[in-house]
C-alpha cells in the first residue's frame, strides 16, 4: 500500500514539474534556455529508490515527455533511463546526504543528458552541430538546475528518505540474532 502512494506521488510530482516546465518557466528563461526539472526528479529516485525504479521511471517519463512536448518519441526515454541508472550507481559510492554532494550529482547527470540527447538527436536527425551555443545552453541550464536543489534540498532529502524507506530493501539478518 505504501509503495502505491509513493508511486502516485511520483505521478503528481511528474505533472507538477510539468506544468512548471511548460507555463512557469517559459515566462522565467534565460536565453530561451530552462532548468531541466526533470533530470533532477529522475536523478533522485535512482538515488533513493534504487536501480529498477529509477530506470522504469525515467522511461515512463521521457515516454510521457515525448509524446506530450516533442515529435521524436524515444530519445528523452532513453536518456531519462540512463539517467535514472546512473543514479541509482551514484548512491553505491557517494553519501547522498551532503548537499555538495547532490550538487555534484546534478551537475554531472545535467550535462550528460544533455550531451547524450543532442548527440542522440544530431545523429538520428542529422541535426546541424552548433557547439557554441550547444555549450552555451548547457552551462545556464545546469546554473538553473544546480539553483533548483539549491533551493529546494531538504524538500528533496525528506521525499528521497521516504522513497528509499518504502523501496530499498534493508538487507539485516535477524536470524542470526
Amino acid at each position: 500500500m505504501k509503495k502505491a502512494v509513493c508511486i502516485l506521488l511520483m505521478f503528481l510530482a511528474f505533472l507538477i514539474i510539468y506544468f512548471l516546465q511548460v507555463n512557469f518557466f517559459t515566462w522565467f528563461n534565460i536565453a530561451g534556455v530552462m532548468p531541466n526539472l526533470f533530470v533532477v526528479l529522475i536523478l533522485v529516485i535512482g538515488l533513493f529508490a534504487g536501480k529498477n525504479t529509477g530506470i522504469s521511471t525515467g522511461i515512463v517519463a521521457g515516454l510521457l515527455i515525448d509524446i506530450f512536448i516533442s515529435k521524436k518519441i524515444g530519445v528523452t526515454a532513453i536518456t531519462l533511463g540512463l539517467v535514472g541508472f546512473i543514479g541509482a550507481l551514484l548512491d553505491k559510492n557517494f553519501s547522498k546526504d551532503s548537499r555538495i554532494t547532490l550538487i555534484l550529482m546534478v551537475i554531472i547527470l545535467t550535462v550528460l543528458y544533455e550531451i547524450l540527447n543532442y548527440a542522440i538527436n544530431a545523429i538520428i536527425f542529422s541535426y546541424s552541430l552548433e557547439l557554441i551555443d550547444f555549450f552555451i545552453k548547457l552551462a545556464i541550464e545546469t546554473l538553473f538546475n544546480i539553483l533548483i536543489t539549491i533551493i529546494f534540498y531538504p524538500l528533496i532529502q525528506k521525499c528521497g528518505y521516504a522513497l528509499e524507506e518504502n523501496f530499498k530493501e534493508t538487507k539485516i539478518l535477524t536470524r542470526y540474532f
